[in-house]
């Protein structure tokens, strides 16, 4: 007997998603409420666990294609019915690359990104063992396998920048032109469209402005290295540097309202609370879950909300409440090295605070020059609702705080 496997329901005026992998392949065994196949919607991946212990059957629904919800993706035989369904006569919509796993003949599928690492830097992925789950390829394994070869790629560098960005959903396309140019088409996942829209809608609307300051970062370093053991050791969790400018975005939301209200038609709604949203990594890209009620919480409680954050965004836990809402985005493009930007905002949000590497950097100190670990501060805001003087009294309030932490504590 078989089951059906349907998209399930997907969150709060969410309707529909797109198929974006088929985690087993038709013959391959599988547990109860293991996943089967992965939904991408506007805002997060959600897998679809199998509704009995069985065999995978037929798919009804081929990668890449946008379903609703309540649809029937395909079926799952129990596994009494085993040996009705087969690789053979329960064949997939859609053709898939596969590869024997190291040590074992069962073939796993391989993802658009695996594949397209595989063929850039001619690996054999029957020789590389998987780290992934049920051991399939990860992006990173065949990278590891490139390195230990002594492969080059023939391009470098991260693929996309900004608060989010999504592996590709479809098989590339690939077009050979003189030998080594290659063109390659790739299917934007429904992830990817949609932050493409809305950032460039917040282009469109806003009325985009960005102010710069830098920070000296050697107070809160000095205090970070002299507590960070008793703090781990009380709270169970390490203190970082997001947790500072968390309270200090707080401190100062507190006189300038304007940062962390949004425009709703032709009002003005102003909050009397802080949700942050924080971008964190996640194996599709940077995704932007929201930390609630920043200005009532301690640093211990902001350092373990984003760890816990981080945690789910690496194991794809996150769920479309972890995403919605938010009235201010902190984004830290130090992480990744980044020296300077200009953010852009997160509609309906009025304004982003992006953060940069800490670098040494000669700055004058009581007419000598001196060398500071210093940091480049962006405040990107909606001009149409936050005023310049109001921007760059918000961004001073920030730096004061970061180079005097002692205000955090007494309010100023």
């Amino acid at each position: 007997m078989a089951s059906e496997i349907k998209v399930p329901t997907l969150g709060e005026s969410v309707s529909e998603a797109t198929l974006g992998q088929w985690l087993k392949q038709p013959g391959e065994p599988v547990a109860l409420d293991e996943p089967v196949a992965s939904l991408e919607t506007d805002k997060v991946a959600v897998e679809v666990p199998s509704p009995i212990a069985g065999v995978m059957g037929q798919h009804l629904v081929a990668e890449g294609e946008t379903v609703g919800v309540g649809a029937v993706l395909g079926v799952v035989e129990d596994a009494g019915a085993a040996g009705v369904t087969t690789a053979a006569n329960a064949a997939p919509v859609q053709a898939a690359a596969t590869v024997g796993a190291p040590g074992n003949a069962t073939a796993q599928t391989l993802s658009p990104a695996v594949r397209r690492a595989v063929l850039e830097h001619g690996i054999d992925p029957a020789k590389v063992v998987g780290t992934g789950k049920d051991g399939r390829l990860t992006k990173e394994d065949v990278l590891g396998a490139a390195k230990r070869a002594g492969d080059t790629p023939a391009t470098s560098g991260p693929a996309t920048s900004g608060p989010a960005a999504a592996a590709p959903a479809a098989a590339p396309v690939a077009a050979t032109v003189g030998g080594a140019r290659r063109e390659e088409r790739v299917k934007m996942t429904r992830l990817r469209q949609t932050i493409a829209r809305r950032l460039k809608e917040a282009q469109n609307t806003a009325a985009m402005l960005t102010t710069f300051n830098d920070c000296d970062m050697g107070e809160v370093m000095a205090m970070r290295e002299r507590y960070r053991d008793m703090f781990e050791k009380k709270h169970g969790v390490r203190l970082g540097f997001m947790s500072f400018f968390a309270k200090a975005a707080a401190l100062a939301a507190r006189d300038i309202p304007a940062v962390n209200a949004r425009i709703d038609g032709d009002e003005i709604v102003y909050h009397d609370y802080l949700d942050i949203s924080v971008a964190v990594s996640a194996p599709n890209g940077l995704v932007v879950p929201v930390v609630r009620n920043v200005d009532q919480m301690g640093f211990a409680d902001i350092e373990r909300a984003i760890a816990d954050l981080g945690r789910r965004a690496k194991d794809g836990s996150l769920t479309m409440e972890d995403m919605a809402g938010g009235t201010f985005t902190i984004s830290n493009g130090g992480v990744f090295g980044g020296l300077m930007s200009t953010p852009i905002i997160n509609p309906p949000q009025s304004a982003v605070l992006g953060l940069h590497r800490i670098e040494d950097r000669p700055v004058v100190r009581g007419g000598q020059i001196v060398i500071r670990p210093m940091m480049y501060l962006a405040l990107s805001y909606d001009h149409r609702l936050v005023d310049g003087r109001e921007a760059v009294t918000f961004l001073k309030t920030i730096k004061e705080a970061i180079e005097d932490p002692g205000r955090l504590l007494v309010d100023l």
